[in-house]
Parts: structure tokens; sequence; C-alpha cells
């Protein structure tokens, strides 16, 4: 391995995969001090990708789509990469840095375009693994000479976010400092399974409005999909369609408690520090053990059995059932120190 090694990590989907595809920055420069990191991403992810200290620059894999095919091969070329690793395959990706003429290009044997344009291949199946994303991310690191087992505790150090945007006042004056500040986020954008806005009203219903303050978020098209929950419960704030993610990262971290299913800002609340509640489907890949949040404060609700039967539909009857006394049992279990 050479002394300064230039690392461009490839991710081009969505916020929950990026969050946990970061901490391999902190790895690599954990144990490649010397080195440099380029995240390859979408434009929409970058405000994440930001947060991290350990990556050194974004490139913006929509700004590299916009180029003729010549144009994104020197768009690569100028990079000065050592090394590429493919977290998130794309064939078109693999074949542009191989045409730049990119070293060591790094990705798994169960991507038939990789044997063509990889030469390092790993033998990496996801979807039959017990580990968890973030572990199985770092098994892509082997090339580099980082062949460790790493704890979730150990991947939770290596976030590295600690540059996070400070929250500006027309929203710090929502908060309620006297009460625990709790955001409910209801939807995924069809990415999860849901645990359905009754649910989500019910809870609303028996937690204790003297001790909690509650908003409610989403992007505006989900501020549409949750308008007869939000006109139920007008104690409740709404911020659906409202905040950039810029802005909602920094109100996050303002406040006390997310529950979600799988998704984006439920990682993000767990990166942060924050007590993140994950509620989910115990079906494989989806279940907990690939994709619950990792962080100091992090957990996650999921029933033990079989969910089979609903494997076919994104109405699942057992992330449904899901009981709120467990929710709430979480929500006010004390900080584990």
């Amino acid at each position: 391995m050479q002394n300064n090694p230039v690392i461009i990590i490839s991710r081009t989907d969505s916020i929950g995969d990026v969050v946990l595809t970061l901490p391999m920055a902190g790895i690599i420069k954990q144990f490649l001090p010397k080195s440099r990191i380029i995240f390859l991403g979408r434009n929409y992810t970058n405000d994440v990708i930001a947060l991290s200290e350990h990556v050194d620059q974004f490139v913006s894999y929509d700004d590299v789509l916009k180029l003729n095919d010549s144009d994104k091969v020197e768009a690569f070329k100028k990079l000065n990469a050592t090394h590429i690793i493919h977290v998130f395959p794309i064939k078109e990706i693999a074949h542009l840095v191989k045409k730049a003429g990119i070293k060591n290009r790094i990705g798994t044997t169960n991507r038939l375009w990789h044997w063509f344009t990889c030469n390092i291949k790993i033998s990496l199946s996801r979807k039959n693994s017990d580990l968890h994303e973030a572990q199985l991310n770092t098994k892509l690191l082997a090339p580099l000479g980082i062949t460790k087992e790493f704890s979730l505790e150990e991947l939770v150090s290596a976030y590295g976010f600690t540059k996070v945007p400070i929250s500006e006042k027309i929203h710090l004056d929502l908060i309620d400092k006297t009460k625990t500040t709790i955001i409910l986020h209801p939807k995924s954008k069809g990415s999860a399974r849901e645990w359905g806005l009754d649910n989500f009203s019910n809870l609303i219903t028996q937690l204790d409005k003297t001790k909690h303050q509650i908003f409610i978020s989403g992007t505006a098209q989900e501020g549409e999909l949750v308008k007869d929950l939000i006109s139920k419960h007008p104690e409740v704030i709404n911020l659906t369609g409202k905040l950039s993610l810029q802005q909602f990262i920094a109100f996050i971290n303002q406040c006390d408690v997310l529950i979600a299913a799988s998704t984006g800002p439920l990682h993000i609340a767990a990166a942060l520090g924050k007590k993140a509640i994950g509620l989910f489907a115990p079906m494989r890949p989806i279940h907990p053990g690939r994709w619950k949040p990792i962080g100091k404060q992090a957990n996650y609700l999921v029933l033990n059995k079989d969910c089979s039967d609903c494997r076919k539909t994104m109405n699942c009857h057992c992330i449904r059932e899901i009981k709120i006394i467990e929710v709430i049992k979480l929500l006010e279990q004390k900080n584990q120190g």
C-alpha cells in the first residue's frame, strides 16, 4: 500500500445507505491516516456526506452523468485516484473508472460486469449474511490491508459526524427545551415497511403532552399523505415539506428522539447520537440484523416471528403489530451512559 492513497468510495443510492457507508471513511483514516477520501454520491445525499470529517471531497455522480462520454472519463482521470471501492455497484461507473485508468478497482464477484472492469474482486454475499450492512461494507477494505472484524460499537465511533450544521433561529424557536422533543417520521417513500398512521396517531394520543413535544417530519409529498393525522392532532408541530435536508439534519440534532421505520432520517438520528427508535419487519433481507440504526442511543423493535406471509406486500401486519406500549418503553428508557 502506497503512503498517500487517494480512495474513491462509490455509493450512489439512498440516504440511509450512505450513512451506513460513511464509517468506512473513518476506518480508512484510522488505518491509513495519510489517505485522501473522495465520496462519489448523488446530489441529494451531499448534505449527509458533508457531516463527516473523514471525507475530503464529494463528487456528484449527477454532475458526471451530464457530461459526454469522453468528458466522463476525463472527470475520473482528474481525481488522480489510486483506488475505487464499488460499495453500491453501478455498471457505468465500473466501466468509466477502468477507462480512466484507476489502478485498483475493488468490487464484488457477484456482479458480472465486475469480472470485466474490476481487477480486485471480493466474494461477498449481502443477502444471506448475518452481518449488519455497515459491517458488510468494511469487508471491501481488505485490499487496503484492513481485514479486522469490526464491532458495531467501533463503527459508531468511525462516523466522524463533527460538521453538523447549526439550526436557524426560526427553527430553534419551535423547540420547547422543558420537554422531551420527539420527531415522528411516519412515511418511508416506499423504501421500507411502515408502522401505519393509525399506530402513530395512537402513540401521539398516549404520550403525555406536559412532558413531550411532538413533531411530524417528511417531504411535502409525504405531508399530503399524513395530513389527516396532522389535522387530528393539532398539538403536533408539522414539519413536512418545510425543511431542506441540511435544515432537517440540524433540527434532528436539536431534538431528543426520532421514531421511524428503516429510513434515512432514522440512520441520521442514530449517527448523531440521538435516541433513534427503528420499527422493523422480521423479514430477510430488511430485518434489523441487517439494517438497524447504529448509534450510542439507537434501538429498534421487531416481532419475534416469521414474516413470510407479508413478503409480497408493503402492507406488512408484522410491523404494524408492534405495540405502542413497547415504543413508549424504549422512548422513556434511560440513556445508556
